[in-house]
């Protein structure tokens, strides 16, 4: 049985992937800390769901701390490691910058330690499409320069990839970054646009919408998101002096058995559109407080998800209206609205 250890377990995303790992036939270890940030039954919630399968194990703790993290890790033993957990959020990294340098740089490395003991098969680890931040060419392509970060939380996430690959030259540990793009669906995180707005209008509330709704989003629906790294698990990168072809436009590092690989729909939705699809799935129209840009945002975002559909053969393709319809039955039953 092939095992995995994935942090950030409890968390929306991580959720979703460890039931398609214990789905498959994994062992799966999930480690999180549990934070605050937001409404932790949800996150208990998630854990107590995935605990029905006896291959899950759960373990509570921080990233930060590097001791109890190697502990879990030695005694799982894990074929690969699935790094989703950091503190995440554009805005909040306004408020308390330190969180970000905590979680995402000091717990980053701590992950890439214990990759680096264990000898790991495969060390996939999660960036953003917020790296590429002040960008305009788009779609954004993976072999864009990303040096124009715009708040802290992207340029963690980028320093992130930076260590990876530093650990994937000096150690051999094949590495793959995915670059998420706007992630929703059941379970999601209520931080979040697509949970705040379903919430708004289920409600009859004032929605917030930035820089008077003309904004781009590429929002992709997480199974799909999850579907696309359970198949890059199966495309650790060769090492330098193992490999064929080059395939067009790949990220592959030429020091390290390292790539970066977009995850999105590859389609640019604007955002007014997304409120019209939450309005349809609710059966009910929004009340929109219209507000200016918001500082560290950006006006678009927009996958070129070629390399991951010349790796896995898969690219998400979830519509907005299908994707928004199951998470607003997700909301009603979860919430009995």
């Amino acid at each position: 049985m092939r095992s995995a250890l994935i942090t950030g377990s409890a968390g929306f995303i991580g959720y979703h992937l460890a039931q398609l790992l214990l789905d498959e036939g994994f062992a799966v270890t999930g480690y999180d800390g549990m934070t605050d940030y937001y409404d932790v039954r949800l996150k208990e919630r998630r854990h107590q769901m995935l605990l029905q399968n006896r291959h899950f194990r759960a373990e509570v703790g921080m990233l930060e701390d590097f001791e109890h993290l190697r502990t879990i890790a030695l005694e799982s033993r894990p074929d690969i490691i699935i790094h989703l957990a950091a503190q995440a959020g554009v805005r909040y990294s306004l408020e308390n910058p330190r969180a970000y340098v905590d979680a995402n740089l000091v717990g980053t490395f701590n992950v890439m330690e214990v990759a680096r003991e264990l000898k790991v098969a495969h060390l996939l680890m999660a960036s953003t499409s917020s790296v590429y931040g002040a960008n305009t060419a788009m779609p954004f392509t993976e072999t864009d320069a990303c040096d124009t970060p715009l708040t802290l939380y992207a340029a963690t996430k980028k320093a992130t990839e930076a260590m990876g690959h530093s650990y994937a030259h000096l150690w051999g540990i094949p590495t793959t970054m995915f670059r998420f793009f706007t992630v929703y669906g059941p379970w999601g995180r209520p931080d979040m646009a697509p949970f705040k707005f379903t919430k708004g209008v289920l409600e009859g509330t004032p929605i917030d919408v930035y820089n008077h709704g003309d904004m781009y989003r590429d929002f992709t629906y997480v199974t799909d998101l999850v579907r696309g790294v359970r198949l890059l698990v199966d495309v650790p990168p060769p090492a330098v002096d193992a490999r064929g072809e080059p395939i067009k436009q790949d990220s592959l590092s030429p020091a390290a058995p390292f790539r970066v690989v977009n995850i999105g729909n590859g389609e640019k939705v604007r955002l007014l559109d997304f409120i019209e699809a939450i309005e349809e799935a609710c059966g009910r129209e929004a009340i929109r407080n219209l507000l200016p840009m918001q500082q560290g945002d950006v006006s678009a975002t927009w996958a070129d998800n070629s390399l991951l559909r010349a790796l896995t053969g898969y690219a998400p393709q979830t519509s907005v209206r299908d994707g928004m319809a199951r998470f607003v039955a997700w909301y009603r039953d979860y919430y009995a609205v």
